[in-house]
């Protein structure tokens, strides 16, 4: 019996999908392009064509095509999950959330559709919603060690550390070569003589000759491993082996940041005046990753006038489409030279308004968003009444600090930290721009707080901090790790535990193996003893 002419084409839609799972783009581009001759309202058709834009790392093209398909079939909750995955990509925020939320309207149930909403919300910030996508997922499709992994890190940042290892563990007996969750597992608990994974890691390690990736993940998790043992010299020796390869894939030109330190200087000089949006809700805490900013997040966020807003891009994704440059880039040097000719009180207003849609209500709200150091003279203009707060760090240990972290390769800004020299550098130059930053902007809405003062006295700094905020003291904020709000960032484990001072003076420890580190910085100047 001849199939009818719908049946027919529904059969090819399918060889297209078959053929796009195993990678076969060219004829599934095809089939797609002749249904479409056909049938120009083939909902199918246009959402596989967007799927084959996203495996290309073309979200814009995909996120057309998903709502071309979102708009033809009403009821089929995968095109705007998808949209939503591609919009957040894209740091259109408050658009994927939209489509998101029609996903869910529409009743998604599969599992795939379930932990792509997951990720949406992940990446929006919404932890609270996240888990209970990720959970689902991996419920209705218990074999996947891709949805265990998402739901493990889910738990870790919602504070589920025991969850999270669970999941981890599920993860990794599904698929044993899955890096990501290796390096994360590990950071969860002290690794101890008499369990470790040193063992599997090594074997790993050693068969992912050539792929930088892996051995990036599987290199930091043998390296936390030997610094649980306390064997920093070992450990040193694996972060060196795990990153050289990775830094010669991304081919990092430190020029680059110097010019972008230079271009972020001459936003604001001596004699400038701001003119920006008068509200005083922001605070930005700002500095360096990996020397006290989540810490201080944690601490104001726990007064109960103040909320988290995270680590936001916002401010940056409003000069980058105000000032419409070139290039996909959002922190670079045109974005920031064509700023000066902004209407900043327009850029300050509609930084404050995109994170109302974040935090809610009318409270304070800090972000933590280290870059916004970068930013901070036209946040002044943009926002004169904001506060900043910029954390500092001993030398050596800030940049050991950055170079035992592992960053997401995706994110070109942090590829100074692939190489000690490289890692110096930077931080001379962090240091150039926070001296200008403290000769030109205000003091009371520019301020300075040195990691280990607020580790030796952590009352006293905690009352500056406030004070400059304009906050009345509350005792909830040095009780700040019983704040149970979800942490997305690297400090997800250390920010649940009181104040520590074991990493202060921590580069002490790793002998001769840091003497290009010392070298770098006293080349640049910067006085290590």
């Amino acid at each position: 019996m001849t199939p009818s002419p719908a049946a027919a084409l529904a059969e090819r839609l399918d060889r297209a999908e078959r053929l796009m799972a195993e990678k076969a783009y060219q004829p599934a581009h095809a089939i797609c392009l002749e249904v479409l001759e056909q049938a120009p309202s083939s909902a199918k058709a246009w959402f596989l064509l967007g799927v084959l834009a996203a495996d290309h790392d073309n979200p814009l093209k995909a996120a057309e095509l998903f709502g071309r398909a979102m708009m033809l079939d009403v009821a089929e909750p995968k095109a705007p999950a998808q949209l939503a995955r591609c919009l957040i990509a894209l740091n259109r925020r408050d658009e994927a959330l939209e489509a998101a939320a029609e996903a869910e309207a529409r009743g998604a149930a599969d599992a795939h559709t379930l932990d792509t909403l997951g990720v949406v919300y992940s990446r929006a910030g919404r932890h609270d919603r996240a888990i209970g996508f990720f959970e689902r997922a991996f419920a209705r499709e218990p074999r996947n060690a891709g949805f265990a992994y998402n739901l493990a890190a889910s738990r870790q940042f919602s504070g589920d550390f025991a969850g999270a290892e669970a999941a981890y563990e599920t993860a990794l007996d599904l698929d044993p070569s899955l890096h990501r969750a290796w390096s994360s597992r590990v950071q969860l608990r002290r690794q101890t003589g008499e369990a470790n994974f040193i063992g599997e890691l090594t074997r790993q390690f050693e068969a992912a000759a050539g792929d930088a990736e892996r051995r990036l993940h599987l290199g930091h998790a043998l390296a936390k491993t030997y610094e649980d043992l306390g064997e920093p010299e070992t450990a040193l020796a694996w972060l060196l082996k795990a990153k050289s390869a990775k830094r010669r894939e991304l081919g990092y030109d430190p020029r680059a940041d110097a010019e972008l330190f230079e271009a972020a200087a001459a936003t604001f000089r001596a004699g400038d005046t701001p003119g920006g949006d008068p509200s005083e809700r922001p605070v930005f805490v700002v500095g360096l990753p990996r020397t006290g900013t989540t810490l201080v997040d944690r601490i104001l966020s726990s007064h109960p006038q103040v909320r988290s807003a995270g680590e936001l891009t916002n401010f940056g994704l409003i000069l980058k489409r105000m000032t419409k440059t070139p290039g996909a880039y959002v922190l670079d040097v045109p974005v920031l030279e064509a700023a000066g000719e902004l209407d900043l009180r327009r850029a300050g207003a509609a930084y404050v308004e995109s994170v109302g849609t974040v935090v809610g209500g009318r409270d304070r709200f800090v972000d933590k968003m280290p870059l916004n150091v970068i930013y901070a003279g036209l946040i002044h203009k943009a926002l004169p009444n904001a506060r900043i707060i910029c954390l500092r760090r001993h030398p050596m240990d800030a940049c050991l600090a950055n170079f035992r972290q592992l960053f997401a390769t995706g994110f070109s800004y942090y590829d100074y930290a692939y190489d000690l020299v490289d890692t110096a550098r930077y931080y001379a130059g962090f240091e150039r721009l926070v001296a200008h930053w403290r000769d030109v902007l205000p003091a009371e809405r520019f301020t300075e707080v040195a990691y280990e003062d607020l580790v030796a006295d952590q009352e006293g700094q905690t009352r500056r901090l406030l004070d400059f905020c304009g906050l009345d003291f509350d005792p909830r904020c040095l009780a700040f790790h019983e704040n149970a709000a979800p942490v997305a960032t690297a400090s997800s484990v250390q920010v649940r535990s009181p104040i520590y001072a074991t990493s202060i003076g921590r580069w002490r420890r790793y002998g001769e193996g840091l003497a290009p580190l010392r070298h770098a910085l006293e080349a640049t100047g910067i006085k290590v003893d």
